[in-house]
């Protein structure tokens, strides 16, 4: 701790590197002090301004102030008070009613803490969503262009990570492309269903709204409704206990569970196929991938995303636990957890779309490389092809099969046992049974030929999905993102 009239040094303190390393600045202020407390001031206003309109003594002087000092906040003297009053909300209606003085009375008025409080998460949440949204259409914009791209560039096909058959670059990058679809649709449903706490009072009866209203429930309907509409929203829950249900931190962090799984997906693949040395995430010309071992090109942003992708679908157990245990009306233990889990959720989030945003816009494809893989599983691939070529041209199915299978296996030891290459198609045309069909061998063996409609369906995904999904983002494709770390 920094003495009297020293500053403090912020290297001697933890920071979140959540904030300190990753998260872009808009993010980080939708969690920050100067943005819940300016909330916290606009909510008192918003709930003044209706009060007085349905006809409470209220003054155009009084809400003239309010108004005039909505971002004028004393932050020490808010520290100050809550370390008094051992209450955030009091401390602050003290420090807001300290600036001004003719407003003091009237702040507040009728509400408990969860008004300021709840109202204002749900707003963050709602912010929240929507500059997660953006991102997202950005990362499938920039997939869905290398997947045009490499539409119709056979590569190696794997179930359990063994070979398969063929499908194309840009169809497997489709398959990433769908996921994160669905979890746009999962993030713009989220937002859509959020709903405002509106003005409920300290069990969620409005009691002290009816009676600063002389049991006008008409007049309590009405204030509710201008405070939602005023703090943007089309809708309040029509119950609440003293929080809105926190189920509904449940559903939005469900949601940003799910994208992180979508992502950890993209970028587990993006590093096996760096293995393979067939695809590579964008590498600085500085970069320096391992201390000791000078050539290597680690995945480190594929693996920064995996990394904190495993920590956002982790944090999806909070609300769960904390919705389990609130009773009846209200319990105060959701709130230091809340105050953890629902930003550290936005902002992991908010990270790993940013970086894999920064990995599609610079993937490197080594076409060579797919290449030659290829050629060493496609021999085995077209056995079947070869087989119904020798049957058209006169040959028996079964000797066919029987002599196939033989020199499979030999071509298989030379692979597996001498660390050769595949030979098969070679040991087939110096067969003389294989005569029939030697001219075409080329043609049985194009790679194309094994893609199967890959190349249709992506231009049809494309088209009919994922560009139409787009459209509401189009003004906000602009911009590659640079990360500073």
């Amino acid at each position: 701790m920094a003495a009297p009239g020293e500053e403090e040094d912020v290297m001697a303190r933890y920071r979140s590197p959540l904030v300190s390393r990753y998260a872009s600045a808009e993010m980080a202020y939708n969690f920050s002090e100067r943005k819940k407390f300016g909330t916290w001031r606009r909510l008192w206003l918003y709930l003044a301004q209706a009060e007085k309109s349905l006809g409470l003594p209220i003054t155009d002087e009084q809400i003239q102030e309010m108004e005039a000092n909505l971002d004028n906040i004393d932050f020490k003297m808010a520290a100050e008070e809550e370390k008094k009053l051992r209450h955030d909300v009091m401390a602050h209606v003290h420090t807001f009613a300290h600036c001004c003085p003719k407003a003091a009375a009237i702040i507040h008025l009728g509400a408990t803490s969860c008004y300021v409080g709840d109202n204002t998460d749900l707003i963050v949440l709602r912010d929240g969503l929507n500059l997660l949204l953006p991102k997202l259409a950005r990362v499938i914009s920039r997939l869905a262009d290398f997947a045009e791209k490499y539409a119709d560039m056979p590569t190696l096909g794997f179930t359990h990570y063994q070979p398969a058959q063929l499908t194309t670059v840009g169809k497997r990058c489709c398959l990433w492309i769908q996921d994160l679809c669905m979890d746009l649709q999962n993030l713009e449903r989220a937002r859509d269903d959020l709903r405002f706490r509106g003005v409920k009072g300290t069990t969620g009866t409005q009691a002290s709204f009816l009676q600063l209203f002389e049991g006008d429930h008409s007049k309590v309907e009405e204030l509710d409704r201008l405070v939602t509409a005023k703090a943007g929203f089309k809708r309040a829950y029509m119950v609440t206990g003293q929080t809105y249900s926190r189920k509904v931190d449940i559903g939005v962090l469900s949601v940003l569970a799910s994208l992180g799984a979508s992502i950890h997906k993209i970028c587990t693949d993006i590093r096996l196929l760096a293995n393979l040395k067939e695809i590579e995430e964008p590498f600085e010309k500085d970069q320096i991938g391992s201390s000791a071992m000078p050539y290597k090109r680690n995945p480190m942003r594929s693996e920064r995303c995996c990394s904190l992708a495993r920590h956002l679908m982790t944090l999806v157990m909070d609300p769960l636990q904390t919705a389990s245990v609130q009773w009846f009306e209200r319990t105060l233990d959701d709130s230091a957890n809340r105050r953890v889990c629902l930003a550290e959720a936005f902002l992991t989030a908010d990270i790993i779309l940013s970086t894999l945003q920064n990995i599609s816009e610079g993937l490197v494809v080594y076409p060579k490389v797919i290449e030659r893989r290829i050629q060493q599983e496609l021999p085995f691939m077209a056995t079947e092809n070869i087989i119904m070529a020798m049957v058209k041209a006169g040959g028996n199915r079964q000797d066919c099969h029987e002599k196939i299978r033989v020199l499979s296996q030999q071509a298989a030891a030379v692979v597996k046992q001498e660390g050769g290459d595949n030979d098969l198609i070679a040991r087939v045309r110096a067969d003389p049974y294989f005569s029939p069909i030697h001219k075409q061998l080329e043609s049985l063996l194009d790679p194309s030929s094994f893609t199967g409609r890959a190349p249709q369906q992506v231009a049809k995904f494309l088209k009919e999905e994922v560009r139409p999904a787009l459209i509401p983002y189009q003004s906000k494709m602009g911009g590659k993102i640079d990360l500073a770390l």
